[in-house]
């Protein structure tokens, strides 16, 4: 039986994940998405299962190539048949917030209201019909990065006309209002193969927008968490969790918007607004990082259910023994 492969970036997010693999002696190889190469003309794949982990946040540590690389090699492998897990489609979403606006809309799914724009001098002319604060997000970001907070227009326009303002990678922002979050939290809603797996209350550390939950550092009542699924380097950056009973109807929107995108695994995240008491989407993750010390904080081992999922996928893509006696023969 061929391999199955993952695809990565991070050098430290996906430890539990091949530690697991290792434990049931599943074949697997890592494949670093940072540097690597195929060829348009191989007629067959080499794996049994490509598990996509590219991330878009890799230009913040200096692997902006693989961004949208992942992209092409993605399409490639599903022209040749290679099952893939979060493939093209969904990674395609996940690279753009916009694109995730248009899907919550088409869903008729709340979402806190937002302008795309390609030019910052449109920032102020976006902002002018939002209510404040708003922020400047970057179409393509992770882990927080390239969000701006401004509580005025006369802020926006300053932050424009000193070239404050950074579109990211394809050159693309929304300008979006930002909600006073009900109880100081954000919920993200964590599925596997579509279906609700778990959930988690994320209180972020002051006005950080880092709302990863590999990097959450300790519960509400203060416990130091475990670090073994974050980044060495990681610094204990103030986030508490714990975890989430959303009720049955956002669930069942959570898997309307995971089967709309073809999501696999990953998270989906909304928040309540303290003016209204309503709930609005603002974020479809595709590269799921499970909460730091999850047997704390959920009660169970997200990553073995994960490799319980992976290794199904893979075996169900396997030849069957007639068609194994048929290939040998030709």
């Amino acid at each position: 039986m061929k391999p199955i492969a993952i695809f990565y970036e991070h050098p430290d997010w996906f430890r539990p994940l091949f530690a697991e693999l290792e434990r049931r002696g599943i074949a697997y190889v890592r494949i670093d998405a940072a540097s690597h190469s195929y060829d348009p003309s191989e007629r067959d794949g080499l794996y049994s299962l490509v598990f996509n982990r590219a991330s878009p946040s890799a230009y913040l540590r200096g692997h902006r190539q693989t961004t949208f690389y992942t992209l092409h090699w993605l399409k490639h492998l599903e022209l040749l048949g290679v099952p893939v897990v979060n493939g093209s489609a969904v990674y395609a979403v996940e690279l753009s917030k916009a694109t995730q606006l248009d899907v919550l809309r088409e869903l008729g799914l709340p979402y806190p209201r937002a302008v795309a724009i390609n030019d910052a001098r449109q920032a102020a002319i976006a902002a002018r019909d939002l209510r404040f604060p708003v922020v400047v997000k970057a179409n393509i970001g992770g882990s927080g990065a390239g969000i701006v907070r401004f509580d005025t227009l006369e802020d926006v326009v300053a932050a424009a006309e000193r070239g404050g303002l950074d579109l990211g990678l394809d050159y693309t922002a929304l300008v979006q209002e930002l909600a006073p979050l009900r109880g100081g939290h954000i919920t993200r809603v964590e599925v596997l193969n579509g279906k609700f797996l778990y959930a988690i209350d994320v209180y972020p550390a002051g006005d950080s927008f880092n709302l990863c939950p590999a990097d959450v550092c300790q519960t509400m009542g203060g416990e130091e968490l475990s670090r073994s699924a974050c980044a060495v380097d990681a610094e204990k950056n103030g986030m508490r969790v714990e975890e989430s009973k959303p009720g049955s109807a956002i669930v069942a929107e959570v898997e309307r918007i995971a089967k709309r995108v073809g999501l696999d695994v990953g998270g989906i995240e909304y928040l309540v607004d303290d003016r209204d008491g309503r709930h609005y989407f603002y974020d479809i993750n595709a590269l799921s990082n499970f909460v730091a010390d999850p047997l704390r904080v959920i009660g169970f081992d997200p990553f073995a259910r994960l490799v319980d999922y992976l290794e199904t996928r893979s075996r169900a893509s396997a030849p069957s023994g007639t068609e194994t006696a048929a290939l040998l023969n030709v």
